[in-house]
């Protein structure tokens, strides 16, 4: 017999995520006598945890540091107190598998962790409304960057009745997202259900996108009951009000769980370098052939980023998306590393620098 189907922990939290793995991890809590679950919601400075013992409530006042990418977030695994009055309290998390973070849209350009321990992103997008491939661009930099695999779930397919036209549409999001499945679904009408299931299947999912995607609806329709509430969408612009104000972590019925989150109207990047570079691999994999390796595709020569441009091989859309996402990307990571502002600034003088001498050389052969 297994360990999993022998260990009252593994039969009753394996339905949530629960592993060898993450038992070994808290082998050291429950020497102490902790108990483990997974957070499933977090609100005002508590927590509901599911636990053997069912869904507990627990304060986290004992693991809130001034890190706000360290606090308790749905989806982690966490030690609380074996017993006690409510709330219990957490006293230790477990270290995350994956996180995904962005950031926030205040002026002091903190992180903020949405979900932890993913292993699909479902970034969904409304046929509702007119494709916005650079935000979905956006959304997947920040997925490949929390180590979890995006999957592009496009909503509302019953909206595009013709095949062709869906197809072209499926098409131009696939250009989009190198590497990433793109899936159209129609919540209303059962389609394409089945493949999403199969994926969302095998471990923790975590629902994002804009307020209106579709995204309760499609929370629904993997639960098979309606848990998450759906208000209606605007005739003027496709647009629905928030219908999820927190994140909630549920149990799929064919196994799985699913992270369902509100609606996310500033989509900032956190330290996405890595991510932005998957989203344009194609790009990446050019700036290799580069005369210089520390080449900006600007107009330096022997650039082979701007020879595909030239060419028509590569979009001049992908291009100036990928140069505003590490634009920003750098901005933001630059606001938290003193020796990287100390280097871009560097790096912008020498830029300047040759600005100058390619102006003076330019005037010289014009005398």
């Amino acid at each position: 017999m297994s360990s999993t189907s022998s260990n009252p922990t593994h039969s009753t939290l394996s339905s949530y995520g629960w592993d060898d793995a993450w038992a070994d991890a808290f082998a050291p809590c429950a020497a102490e006598g902790l108990l483990p679950g997974r957070v499933v919601r977090v609100d005002r400075g508590q927590c509901d945890v599911v636990t053997v013992d069912g869904v507990v409530r627990a304060d986290t006042a004992f693991v809130t540091p001034h890190d706000p990418l360290r606090v308790v977030c749905t989806g982690d695994w966490v030690a609380v107190d074996p017993e006690g009055g409510s709330p219990r309290y957490v006293r230790t998390y477990l270290p995350r598998r994956t996180a995904f973070v962005r950031s926030t849209s205040s002026k002091r350009s903190e992180g903020q962790i949405l979900a932890a321990n993913v292993d699909h992103a479902i970034v969904a997008v409304s046929l509702a409304a007119e494709l916005d491939l650079a935000r979905i661009e956006r959304f997947l930099a920040l997925a490949w960057e929390s180590g979890a695999q995006p999957v592009v779930v496009l909503t509302k397919a019953d909206l595009v009745p013709d095949p062709v036209t869906l197809a072209y549409l499926v098409q131009d999001v696939e250009t989009a997202a190198p590497g990433v499945p793109v899936l159209p679904v129609s919540a209303e009408q059962g389609e394409g259900l089945d493949v999403l299931g199969a994926v969302v299947s095998g471990g923790t999912a975590v629902l994002l996108g804009q307020s209106g995607a579709g995204k309760s609806t499609l929370a629904n329709a993997l639960l098979g009951e309606d848990v998450m509430g759906v208000q209606a969408i605007r005739d003027v612009d496709g647009k629905g009000r928030h219908t999820t104000t927190t994140r909630n972590l549920l149990a799929l019925p064919g196994g799985g769980v699913l992270i369902d989150t509100p609606g996310l109207r500033g989509v900032g990047l956190w330290d996405a370098g890595s991510g932005v570079d998957q989203v344009f691999a194609e790009i990446a994999e050019l700036a290799e052939e580069c005369r210089f390796h520390d080449c900006a595709h600007e107009s330096e020569p022997g650039c082979a980023v701007l020879a595909a441009l030239g060419s028509g091989e590569l979009p001049e859309r992908r291009l100036e998306s990928y140069r505003k996402l590490m634009r920003e990307n750098q901005r933001i990571v630059a606001k938290t590393d003193a020796r990287l502002r100390a280097e871009m600034r560097k790096e912008w003088k020498r830029r300047d620098a040759m600005g100058k001498a390619a102006m003076e050389a330019k005037r010289g052969g014009l005398r």
